[in-house]
């Protein structure tokens, strides 16, 4: 099996040094090569894949949220990026760089200088003008694109890059899963029609599901708030993972999946029951959450309603005091989805505890909808058909009981979705129920629109010779968080677990007593040698360890498949192999492992 490299064009090399230049670049031994690994992790790494990368030696911290990739780690990086690129360049896009550096005005033209907040590094340079460390990249490329492009003739455009990103997070952490500096591939799109941008939108989709295929990652494509990015639609795509910080939802009998703060909870099939009880204020000492009083009345917790304060179009209601208070409704066992809330309410907060206790005399944990004068109620689809329930008596230390809509409270300001799905609730689709997973956001794709092209004036002249604004998308791929995000997906208590495609050797050769055994020696050195000229990324561990401290390392730092020459098993024409996955070792012929080898890593993703 002769892999890719092999077998591309080599120009005006010949083969002889083509395959040369091939073996000094996949061929490496580990006394020529830097390893540094750790027994333990430093006590600030709170995510696996934060601590498996410092005990791998493949980052180091500089800085918070700034790190120096090591050459194990580079070698990762570097793979990840190939396959990016060649997707990329795959699906007709033109790969360009542009400069980290963006002076103010481009940020300013597009009003994203104030909106985009503290995350963007400003900075001044001699002359005392104002330039920015670029997060992206929005604005330099239609400033590029408005300047040299005039007609429609040269659209469609696509251009992407692979560059280093800087963002100043409040907090960083999680190692390279949140940091301050990130290499990120953006690609952007310009159109003459927005059914032009929906045809690249689907090229891109398809491309990245391609590239995620290929570096061997268990991932999903879901629906997506825009966000600040802004546009009419997008997808997130997901690397599955447990420790995700992104919540999923799903039917797994239909297509459907979302962003659970994109995900729709449908109105209940049901209506409002009649009313069957009389209100009453009863004592709740000291139960201010609707679990503790659903479970100090003896009652389910979807029988409750919890109540949100929040002050609407926060910027105005800071000039007043207090603000105008709103309330949110949403069930008992319910959670608020305040992308959701924004959609429909406009900006908002949360009020201060001063602030509700000035408008309802009440500290928060007791609040409730009735008899609370001009305060706007929103409720969500859930409560809107409830009767009978408990909620908060403005009162401390009680709760109202038998409470309804119309009887005892006037009707709703709003009734709309309000809150997160749940599982089990049923799909938007109408093909089953929602299931929840979690995952690390890996790439997003948006259909921008005309947002930044037409703040930048970015037009060109139609067939007509009329001038329009071009339609734009924005593809990004996080390229370092990918590689955190396939050690939070693949990992063991031994260490990671690379899938084949990425990891920064696919075959390690582990010879028991290399500098002892010329027949050791000799073997592991003629397996390295075929394994190198079949294009296998092969690692020769020809260290004078100890074979327990050779087994951790190699497992640790994730690499797929070992192979252990030694006199016992050379003796007897055999090679021991273990995948990193397998629980057994196993004996195979010596003139069958690298067959063996080739065929395992040619059907690899």
């Amino acid at each position: 099996c002769l892999r890719a490299q092999l077998a591309s064009p080599i120009g005006h090399l010949s083969s002889k040094i083509a395959i040369s230049f091939l073996f000094q670049r996949i061929l490496m031994r580990t006394s020529r090569f830097f390893l540094a690994t750790l027994k333990e992790a430093p006590s600030d790494a709170e995510v696996i894949s934060h601590q498996l990368m410092v005990r791998a030696g493949m980052i180091k911290r500089l800085a918070g949220g700034i790190y120096t990739w090591m050459p194990l780690g580079l070698r990762v990086l570097r793979k990840v990026e190939r396959i990016v690129r060649e997707e990329m360049d795959r699906a007709g896009a033109i790969e360009l760089s542009m400069p980290a550096v963006q002076p103010a005005e481009l940020w300013q033209e597009s009003g994203r200088w104030e909106k985009y907040g503290p995350e963007l590094l400003r900075c001044k340079d001699r002359h005392q003008r104002d330039f920015v460390i670029g997060p992206t990249h929005e604005e330099v490329i239609t400033d590029v694109v408005r300047k040299d492009v005039k007609s429609y003739r040269q659209l469609p455009l696509h251009f992407y890059q692979v560059q280093v990103k800087f963002r100043d997070e409040i907090r960083p952490r999680f190692g390279i899963m949140r940091g301050r500096e990130f290499l990120m591939k953006d690609g952007y799109s310009f159109h003459t029609s927005f059914e032009d941008l929906q045809r690249e939108y689907r090229n891109m989709f398809e491309t990245y599901t391609r590239i995620f295929t290929r570096l061997g990652l268990k991932f999903r494509a879901v629906a997506a708030d825009t966000g600040s990015i802004g546009g009419t639609g997008s997808h997130e795509f997901h690397v599955l993972a447990d420790s995700g910080e992104d919540a999923l939802a799903y039917c797994p009998d239909s297509d459907f999946a979302a962003n659970v703060e994109l995900a729709e909870a449908l109105a209940p099939a049901v209506a409002r029951p009649a009313a069957a009880e009389t209100m009453q204020k009863v004592a709740t000492p000291g139960r201010i959450t609707c679990a503790d009083v659903a479970e100090f009345l003896g009652l389910p917790l979807i029988r409750t309603v919890k109540v949100i304060a929040i002050v609407l179009n926060p910027e105005a209601a800071e000039a007043e005091s207090p603000g105008p208070l709103a309330m949110i409704l949403l069930r008992g066992d319910h959670n608020l989805n305040e992308v959701k809330a924004a959609k429909h309410l406009g900006e908002f907060r949360f009020a201060r505890e001063d602030e509700i206790i000035a408008a309802l005399g009440c500290q928060p944990g007791y609040l409730g909808p009735v008899a609370v004068g001009e305060v706007a109620i929103y409720v969500d689809r859930s409560v809107a058909v409830m009767g009978d329930f408990v909620c908060g008596a403005n009162e401390a230390g009680y709760h109202l009981t038998g409470v309804n809509f119309g009887r005892d409270i006037t009707a709703p300001t709003l009734v709309a979705d309000f809150r997160n799905v749940v599982a089990g609730d049923p799909s938007p689709d109408g093909k089953g129920c929602l299931e929840l997973c979690r995952g690390v956001e890996v790439g997003h794709i948006f259909q921008l629109r005309t947002k930044y092209a037409e703040a930048l004036k970015c037009s060109f002249l139609d067939e007509s010779g009329q001038s329009k604004i071009m339609e734009m998308g924005c593809y990004g791929i996080g390229v370092t968080r990918i590689v955190g995000a396939a050690i939070e997906q693949g990992h063991d208590q031994r260490g990671i677990c690379f899938p084949a495609a990425i990891a920064p050797f696919e075959v390690c050769i582990v010879p028991m007593g290399y500098a002892k055994s010329e027949t050791v020696k000799a073997a592991a050195d003629a397996l390295y040698a075929e394994l190198g000229g079949a294009g296998i990324d092969v690692l020769l561990d020809d260290r004078n360890e100890r074979p327990g401290v050779m087994f951790a390392e190699m497992e640790l730092i994730g690499i797929p498949h070992r192979v252990v020459v030694g006199d016992r098993g050379l003796a007897e024409g055999k090679l021991e192999y273990k995948g990193r996955g397998d629980s057994e070792s196993q004996m195979l012929p010596l003139a069958e492992i690298g067959p063996f080898l080739k065929a395992r890593l040619c059907a690899a993703p």
